[in-house]
């Protein structure tokens, strides 16, 4: 009796704290009437006059001041130190926040005024930490289009380049992957998050940090995977290591919330701006390492 007793005193403590968390009411307010999304085969995104602070930190400006505009099928990288505010880019453009002031407008149209539903069906995102569950390869893909046929799955893991290892695995797609990925290696559970994102098929795409954890030879294979995904997509990348966004038709430079630069990576590496600085600080130091 004394362990169920407290067994059960345990359950009622946790039963507290999801009741307190049922109750917190949503800071992102839905519109009453929200409106469709013109042309979703494609992504237009306009950052427009866009100012934001933290909810916990009134007093410092996370952006300040963002203006920027994002051709359909234009692969954009987002660069700057720590604290510059390229993670804060995403968030409000998934509306996990709402911006102070200014607006993002996706296709010509206000988020605000689309359903959360809506809005974030047509964004993908591979992040820098991907979330494997506890459920064989196959299901593990789908996750990105619960709806998604077999055949329509293998495809997305063949173009995402994940076919080959999963097919070395005991018992192929149908192979349990372990809580948390914990059978895969870090390449392996970024691959996999690819696919998703090819399945998903969404005209927005979002990478943050993708190749960063990864080894020389894993991040040949992921980046081979990223340029499928982002193949007729527009992209966003945050990217600390310069070296993985060459190809990318813009730069944009942020530094303390707000943006210094925008070019080719050609033509920012010619300037003598910030972002060249930062090219030559890490250009120069692989040198040194090889």
């Amino acid at each position: 009796m004394v362990e169920v007793w407290g067994e059960v005193m345990r359950a009622s403590g946790a039963a507290e704290r999801l009741l307190e968390l049922l109750q917190i009411e949503h800071t992102i307010v839905e519109t009453n009437n929200p409106k469709q999304l013109s042309q979703p085969k494609k992504a237009e995104i306009e950052f427009h006059r866009v100012s934001f602070h933290y909810p916990s930190r009134q007093q410092s400006t996370a952006l300040d001041n963002i203006n920027l505009t994002i051709a359909p099928g234009e692969s954009i990288a987002l660069v700057g130190h720590s604290g510059a505010g390229k993670t804060t880019l995403f968030q409000l453009l998934l509306r996990f926040y709402d911006v102070s002031h200014g607006s993002i407008r996706f296709n010509g149209q206000d988020i605000r005024q689309l359903s959360l539903q809506e809005l974030r069906h047509k964004i993908a995102i591979v992040p820098q930490d991907s979330v494997i569950f506890s459920a064989n390869a196959l299901d593990n893909i789908r996750y990105g289009c619960p709806t998604a046929t077999d055949e329509e799955v293998r495809a997305a893991a063949r173009t995402a380049q994940v076919e080959e290892f999963i097919n070395g695995l005991p018992e192929g797609y149908h192979t349990f992957l372990g809580e948390r990925g914990t059978r895969l290696s870090g390449g392996q559970r970024q691959r996999i998050a690819i696919a998703r994102a090819i399945l998903k098929n969404a005209p927005l795409l979002l990478l943050d940090e993708a190749t960063s954890a990864l080894d020389a030879e894993s991040e040949v294979l992921v980046q081979q995977g990223l340029n499928a995904a982002m193949h007729g997509r527009t992209t966003l990348i945050i990217a600390h290591r310069l070296a993985t966004v060459k190809k990318v038709d813009r730069i944009v430079v942020l530094n303390q919330g707000a943006i210094v630069e925008i070019g080719t990576p050609d033509d920012l590496r010619n300037q003598s701006g910030f972002y060249a600085k930062m090219a030559n600080l890490q250009f120069d130091d692989q040198r040194v390492k090889l």
